[in-house]
This record gives structure tokens, sequence and C-alpha cells, in this order.
């Protein structure tokens, strides 16, 4: 991370719950943090909680109406790349899962729109400032959940056979593909991407949903679920652990390097669901300055 000024990390959903306690650790770094969300006065609040604890101005708020729509996520993108030449951290920490079956006004089902084309469009819009920062990070929170699942490229939305769950797990398998595909294709520019599994963590995660679903997430999280302190621990140890320098692609849970499932090691899957998401979204990687070992520029990306 640059020291000769001051840091800039950017945390969507950072207005409650793992985002909250991510963007306070991260500003409590040294970092001024950008906090996306959803609720102005929320927002608001939240701003006067960070720079209070950390005893200074630290964070920046913009909001955002709904983050699973294609038109909103690149107007959020446009801003925050115009606003912000030069961006060390990118925490893509909004997500959720949805019951029942919803498609977005883009055609899209809501978890995979929201969990997977999302982060895929921050990052490519995102990606000029984070490579004049570099050496940068992205951190994608992903979830155990993605174990035992595989993708289906014919029925990316569960169109035929939807569950909540199945959906929600399928898209933190498909996040941990498109970590490792821009890491791939990111090697040499100085910007890593990293996976990271919190742990399950006491937030009012999917209690959005009435029913079965968001009563059985409230009582698993009263009764298995880990503080957001000890959750954020992960994130934020991605995001700055000098021990992670030079790496790219990872999967972290814990604070540990763990291989993930197989099929979130299948990297034929992983260029072609990155494709499919340029596809989707039509949100491409633009070309930035590269960076040698030495730090000054070098190749244009590819």
């Amino acid at each position: 991370m640059a020291p000769s000024r001051q840091r800039i990390a950017v945390v969507t959903g950072g207005a409650s719950g793992l985002g909250l306690q991510i963007s306070l650790d991260l500003a409590r770094t040294g970092a001024t943090v950008v906090v996306v969300g959803r609720d102005a006065a929320r927002l608001a609040r939240v701003r006067e909680e960070i720079d209070r604890a950390v005893g200074r101005p630290a964070t920046r708020t913009i909001e955002t109406s709904d983050l699973a729509l294609l038109p909103e996520v690149k107007r959020v993108g446009e801003l925050l790349a115009r606003s912000l030449p030069e961006i060390d951290i990118l925490v893509n920490n909004a997500g959720g899962v949805f019951a029942p079956r919803e498609l977005t006004a883009d055609g899209l089902e809501r978890t995979f729109a929201l969990n997977v084309v999302a982060p895929y469009v921050l990052t490519t819009l995102l990606l000029p400032s984070l490579a004049r920062a570099a050496p940068s990070r992205v951190v994608n929170i992903a979830s155990a959940a993605h174990r035992f699942q595989h993708l289906d490229f014919d029925d990316l939305g569960l169109a035929r056979r939807y569950s909540a769950m199945r959906a929600y797990a399928r898209s933190k398998l498909a996040l941990i593909l498109l970590t490792r595909e821009f890491a791939r294709r990111l090697e040499g520019s100085g910007v890593s991407v990293f996976a990271v599994h919190p742990g399950f963590v006491r937030t009012h995660f999917g209690q959005n949903n009435r029913g079965g679903l968001g009563a059985g997430l409230k009582l698993a999280s009263l009764l298995f679920a880990i503080e957001v302190a000890r959750g954020a621990e992960s994130p934020v140890f991605a995001a700055t652990d000098r021990s992670l320098n030079g790496r790219s692609g990872l999967y972290i849970a814990r604070r540990l390097m763990r291989p993930g499932s197989a099929a979130s090691r299948d990297l034929t899957a992983a260029a072609r669901l990155f494709e499919a998401c340029r596809t989707i979204s039509g949100s491409e990687m633009a070309p930035f300055g590269r960076k040698g070992t030495d730090g000054s520029p070098a190749e244009r990306a590819r």
C-alpha cells in the first residue's frame, strides 16, 4: 500500500453488520473508508460513529438504491471511479439471500445479480483506480457454503430448481471463481484479489425473508454465529496484512489459506463465468497502466 498518502478503502454494504465492522476496522488502520449503503440516515450515523471511534474524519459515504440493478451498480462504480483516482482496497461485501425466487428489472435472478454480477461490475469499473494505487487489493466476501455446489452454466439463475440457500451457496462459489480469474488476468498489475470466508457471523443476514428461511437463519445466528468483530478479522487481514504481499487468487478462511472445494478451483469454469458476467453486464476491464517490479508503469492490460 502506498505510504506517501492517505489510503482509500471502499466497502459495499458497509452501513451495517459485517460491512460496518470491516469499515471501522479499516479506519482504525489509518485508511479513509468510503462506505456504500442503501439508507441516507443510516449512512450519516455510520459516518459519525466511525469518525468518533477513530478520533478523526475518516469516512465518506455513497448512497445506493440497489446494487442488484445493473444501471445502479454502474452508476455507483462510475461515481467512485471519477471521485477516487486511486483506491487501495475494495471490499465487495454487499450480498443477500432471497426467498422466493425473484428477478430484477434486468431479468437476472436477484441473488446472482447482487452477489456475483455486482462485484464483477464494480471491480472492472474500479480497476484503473486500483492499478494507480498498486499494490492494492480486492476482497470478495465469500462463504464456506460454496462447498458441495457446482455451477450450471445453462441455468445460472436456477430457474428450473430454485432454493434460496442453493442460490446463495452457488453465488459464493461463483464469487470464488471470479476471484481466481481476476487474479489470473491481473497478474503483474499490482492488484491482488482474494476471496474470504469470514465465518458464520451474527448479523441480520437473511432475516429479511419471511417464513422458515428468515426464522431459521435468526435461530441459527443466535445459537451458532460468531460476533461481528471476530468475523471482520479475516477480511481485514486479507485487505491489509503484509504476509499476503505479492500473492493473489487465494481463498482465505479464519486468516488461513484454504484450498476451497474442487469446483472452486476449476479454472476453466472461472474463465467461462468471467465471460458470462461480461456478456450479462456489458462491463469490461478497461485498459490501465501496469506497474513493473520497480513500481514504474509497464505494459497495458490485455
